[in-house]
């Protein structure tokens, strides 16, 4: 089952996840997107995966990740990929798409376009158990700046893409789930 967890920084998506995965009953790999490169996200990677069972797997893929996902799912494995915004973010920012976003150009990307595409190709025939986390972003105001727009409106078109091939998809406020798909159909 593939499933899409979304919420709000500090909404408590990280926890259900690990929850999730951890009530699987499968052997866990961690998929980690963040780059640790201030103190401030060392903190925040340090604290993941001090949370994080330790006879759990760690793999970190910050670019090429529905290559990874390939790599590493297996029927009895449960990946969580933590997470979707920060690999977003770091594909923005490798190729161009940051910089023709801040020239005020049209966004040509191949590399976000390419990585993107690919994951929503591999996701449905992924064997095992996948849960992704990734941040809804798009419900206050339209940023100023070009490259936040860009990234607000990226990340909206990606969460979309991946919860329409996902069977579950639950959205977390305040610590608390809210079903918005099952796999039975009901929410």
């Amino acid at each position: 089952m593939k499933t899409l967890i979304l919420g709000g920084a500090r909404s408590g998506k990280s926890l259900l996840a690990e929850q999730r995965a951890i009530e699987s009953g499968l052997n866990v790999v961690y998929l980690a997107t963040a780059q640790a490169l201030d103190g401030e996200m060392a903190r925040r990677v340090a604290h993941h995966r001090e949370r994080r069972p330790a006879h759990w797997g760690c793999v970190e893929e910050t670019l090429h990740l529905a290559a990874r996902l390939r790599e590493l799912a297996r029927p009895d494995t449960c990946i969580l990929v933590d997470c979707l915004t920060l690999w977003l973010s770091n594909l923005l920012f490798a190729g161009q798409a940051a910089a023709q976003a801040e020239a005020g150009e049209a966004i040509a990307c191949p590399l976000f376009r390419e990585q993107t595409q690919a994951l929503i190709d591999t996701l449905p025939a992924l064997p095992g158990r996948l849960i992704l986390v990734s941040n809804e972003v798009g419900w206050g105001i339209v940023p100023m700046h070009p490259v936040s727009r860009l990234f607000a409106d990226e990340q909206g078109r990606l969460n979309q893409r991946v919860a329409a091939v996902c069977e579950q998809v639950t959205l977390v406020a305040a610590g608390l789930p809210l079903t918005l798909k099952s796999p039975t159909g009901k929410a």
